[in-house]
């Protein structure tokens, strides 16, 4: 009988599909996030709790069934307040998902682009070098691995502050994910290509080196004379000022990906 019930169950549809899909997600999410923290022994003791519950139930254990019934409702008060900070950041990182990104992707990458714009303008006038990678399609991980993690909010005076000569940052590229400064201090490749000109420095060479094996925009900064490029698939455009920066990282930031090659009138190195 229970067979033929079981046969006789509606069909499986793709809401129901969508559901546990959702459901494996946010279990997993779940997972991820208390991984490494306190909150791990708090679940497992959820878990034996849990276990108890139904055991007492199937072995007629009614005095141990009534305890846990009951406690649970203090145990959820008692979660609240013992793991307000772990709760703040689930809901803090629920927030930086991917789904929710999407919604103020173009706000958001208009801020970063003008963050960009003030930072740069800024190390320029000092004529203080700086490289800064900006990612696309392409993921940087291994870059970012081999620097220094920051995750922090993508600001100028934050890019100003890690490419001061004082600043045990400075070396290296600081590498922007998003809205966020993934890394600092991280080491590029450099290019191999014999045709550059000599006179550029060590920092363009490692921004057309990264350019050149994946999709990103690198953002260069001229120590010697604060003159401002942007290296994109392995070509280099000097001499922007703030609005043509802008006009240029929409087109490359916004859109997700290079209009073309840069054009040869802009490759000037001098």
């Amino acid at each position: 009988m229970a067979a033929h019930l079981y046969f006789r169950r509606p069909p499986i549809g793709w809401w129901d599909l969508a559901d546990i899909a959702i459901v494996s997600i946010l279990i997993y999410e779940l997972l991820m996030l208390i991984r490494g923290t306190r909150a791990v022994q708090m679940a497992l003791g959820g878990a034996v709790i849990l276990g108890l519950f139904y055991l007492s139930g199937l072995s007629h254990l009614e005095t141990v069934n009534f305890l846990i019934r009951n406690f649970v409702g203090y145990v959820v008060f008692a979660v609240i307040v013992l793991f307000q900070a772990d709760i703040r950041r689930a809901l803090a990182h629920l927030g930086r998902a991917p789904f929710f990104r999407l919604l103020a992707k173009a706000e958001s990458a208009e801020e970063s682009i003008e963050e960009l714009i003030v930072a740069a303008g800024l190390l320029s006038a000092k004529r203080i070098g700086a490289i800064i990678a900006i990612e696309r399609q392409v993921g940087l991980r291994n870059y970012i691995e081999g620097g220094i993690p920051l995750d922090a909010v993508l600001t100028y005076d934050l890019l100003v502050s890690i490419f001061q000569p004082s600043s045990p940052l400075h070396d290296g590229a600081v590498i922007v994910q998003d809205d966020r400064v993934a890394a600092a201090a991280c080491f590029l490749p450099l290019t191999v290509n014999p045709k550059l000109s000599k006179e550029l420095g060590s920092r363009h060479r490692a921004a057309i080196g990264l350019t050149e094996e994946n999709d990103s925009v690198a953002i260069v900064v001229s120590e010697e004379n604060g003159v401002v490029s942007v290296v994109a698939d392995g070509q280099v455009e000097r001499g922007f000022d703030a609005d043509a920066l802008r006009v240029r990282l929409r087109s490359l930031v916004l859109q997700r990906r290079a209009k073309g090659p840069a054009r040869e009138s802009r490759l000037s190195y001098t």
